[in-house]
């Protein structure tokens, strides 16, 4: 579940930044020889293609610390790992909005010292008190999106304007879609469909949905969250179920594909940055949050790769074209019937036993 968007494949060349020129200070964490060899080293777990080699050089260059990075492409995978005791290493990690609550549920977080932070202040006011994690006691957010529907443009004669497009157009659309590979977006977007929440646990309304996707179900190419990418620049696809950030990506390689939010609501989603409890360089991490925070490299990452950023100052930064893109900065209208996911405890075994039948069927 949550196989994850893969959006960092090209930072700008940051080398260029110079950090001490615009009066910051990462914190007080360059290496020092005559300690353990971890306090020279940071260890990062985040998504997969989520680093750049020329963000950790600037990271490096600037602290004397070695950035590592495994990765991982689920939220999922990144839990079990930490749970079953392979996450020691890791000074920093990029779960999602959702599973950040999951995460401190289970103690697995250490709570934000919030006098070790700079630019902290720079971010939206609603991203420095989030309904997942108030007063960002245990995360920092990173970027934020939508969940929703790439199409090409050309193929299409009607652009979907909401869920329901999928159903009404099933032939049009048989076996040339793809849904995410997500079962809470999945059956997310169809309980929106229905009139209900995204996080329902109402197992009656859980079936409806359920029902609505098997009749869908044969003309959907495969349930999906990275290969629609290159099927659908190459025209095997017509349209896609995705996250935004990865449909702005394509769109730059083919104009003539279009992203849509649903008008009947949809997710919205915030990755963040946290450090976990068994964090081994606590100085590192710090430093690394606050290399993050600075406008400039904020404003770097969104220009570069079309991702919405949570920092007000480095947003003030972008060129009016990025400010002004309604698919990373959609109008209230339609945030205001998005949603975030939630954890649901037990009741999220509801959701699998229903997925389950759905996809091994």
């Amino acid at each position: 579940m949550n196989n994850r968007r893969q959006f960092l494949q090209g930072i700008a060349a940051l080398s260029s930044l110079s950090l001490a020129g615009c009066g910051w200070r990462l914190a007080d964490v360059r290496a020092n020889p005559t300690t353990s060899s971890r306090s020279d080293q940071l260890y990062i777990y985040t998504w997969t293609q989520y680093s750049d080699q020329q963000l950790l050089q600037t990271f490096t260059a600037q602290t004397g610390l070695k950035v590592l990075v495994d990765v991982y492409d689920s939220n999922e995978v990144m839990l079990a790992k930490l749970l079953a005791g392979g996450g020691g290493a890791y000074g920093l990690i990029y779960p999602s909005d959702y599973m950040v609550q999951k995460m401190e549920e289970q103690n697995l977080l250490t709570e934000i010292n919030r006098d070790r932070l700079i630019g902290i202040d720079n971010l939206f006011p609603q991203f420095q008190n989030p309904s997942y994690d108030p007063k960002n006691r245990y995360s920092i957010p990173f970027n934020w999106g939508t969940t929703g529907l790439i199409y090409n443009s050309e193929t299409l004669q009607e652009a979907p304007e909401d869920w329901e497009y999928l159903w009404q157009n099933q032939g049009i659309l048989n076996r040339r879609m793809t849904l995410l590979n997500d079962v809470r977006e999945v059956m997310g977007a169809v309980l929106r469909m229905l009139g209900y929440s995204y996080n329902s646990q109402d197992e009656n309304q859980i079936k409806q949905a359920y029902e609505k996707l098997v009749a869908l179900k044969p003309a959907i190419a495969s349930f999906d969250t990275d290969a629609w990418q290159n099927q659908m620049l190459a025209g095997d696809l017509t349209l896609a179920m995705c996250y935004s950030s990865d449909a702005i990506r394509v769109i730059k390689e083919n104009p003539k594909l279009k992203y849509v939010i649903p008008r009947s609501g949809s997710s919205l989603w915030t990755d963040t940055i946290v450090i976990p409890k068994s964090a081994p360089n606590i100085d590192g991490a710090y430093g690394w949050i606050n290399f993050i925070l600075q406008p400039e490299v904020a404003a770097t990452i969104s220009q570069r790769l079309n991702l919405a950023t949570p920092n007000s100052a480095g947003f003030e930064q972008l060129p009016n074209q990025i400010k002004n893109n309604v698919n990373l900065y959609p109008p209230a209208s339609l945030l205001e019937k998005c949603e975030r996911l939630t954890p649901l405890g037990d009741f999220e075994d509801v959701y699998e036993r229903y997925w389950t039948q759905l996809t091994s069927s």
